[in-house]
């Protein structure tokens, strides 16, 4: 497990890009893909048949969303390790900022296992009709959807902290740590509008735009992670010998 030991490496920089580039990928199928395959807005019983029709791809969905939480575990912690030398305080920050995103995530994923069980088992809910336990599976998914706006905001916070490491440690291209400050503010934006002022349309474009940039730029620090891989000149490791003497042993 030499990659994980030394945060200043080529092979902990590419660790790092892997994990974070497989939950973007991971993390654009659970909650960009099958949602579009399942859900029928303002339809819960279509939606349930859906479930039931395409279980297989509604599970492979769940499972997903598993592999992106101990793909952010893995990611969050070795960003903090990497960034720590520029500073404690903002690393750690980050790395919390990013676990109260995945805690979030995690509790959501109850709501989707509810729906499941609705679908598929006539041993919930007994005393419901079958419209009623169509209409609370709905409920219960579009629960599951606000909480993305939720962990959206701390996700914010985290790439405003994660922008600003990237452009004080030298290490990375300026552009990504500014795209990802700037980006980050799609999140914020993208949470508000769907809560309070989803009839705005300038709010709703501008959102995306943000995300766009945030996308490539998130995309991007990953790629440039696995294929350049970064070796820290001896000045960083100069700098970071002092941590490391004060660790216990």
């Amino acid at each position: 497990m030499q990659g994980f030991s030394d945060p200043l490496s080529r092979s902990y920089a590419r660790w790092t890009g892997f994990f974070y580039l497989g939950i973007a990928i991971a993390g654009g199928f659970s909650i960009a893909y099958v949602p579009s395959q399942i859900v029928v807005a303002q339809d819960a019983g279509a939606t349930v048949a859906n479930i039931l029709a395409r279980a297989g791809l509604y599970h492979m969905g769940i499972a997903a969303d598993l592999v992106v939480m101990v793909f952010e575990l893995m990611a969050m912690t070795m960003l903090y390790f990497m960034f720590r030398h520029v500073s404690q305080t903002l690393s750690f920050a980050a790395a919390m900022a990013r676990l109260s995103m995945v805690s979030v995530m995690s509790a959501m994923l109850f709501f989707h296992a509810g729906a499941d069980l609705l679908a598929h088992s006539d041993q919930v809910m007994t005393h419901f009709t079958a419209d009623q336990r169509a209409d609370l599976a709905g409920l219960l998914l579009e629960m599951h959807r606000a909480g993305v706006w939720i962990w959206q905001v701390f996700f914010s916070v985290h790439l405003v902290l994660l922008g600003f490491l990237v452009v004080q440690s030298g290490r990375f291209p300026v552009l990504l740590g500014y795209g990802l400050m700037l980006g980050a503010a799609g999140y914020a934006l993208d949470s508000i509008y769907a809560f309070a002022f989803p009839n705005v349309t300038w709010l709703g474009i501008l959102r995306i735009g943000l995300l766009a940039i945030v996308t490539l730029s998130e995309v991007g620090f990953a790629l440039w992670l696995i294929i350049r891989a970064p070796k820290a000149p001896e000045t960083f490791r100069s700098a970071l010998a002092p941590n490391r003497q004060q660790m216990p042993a």
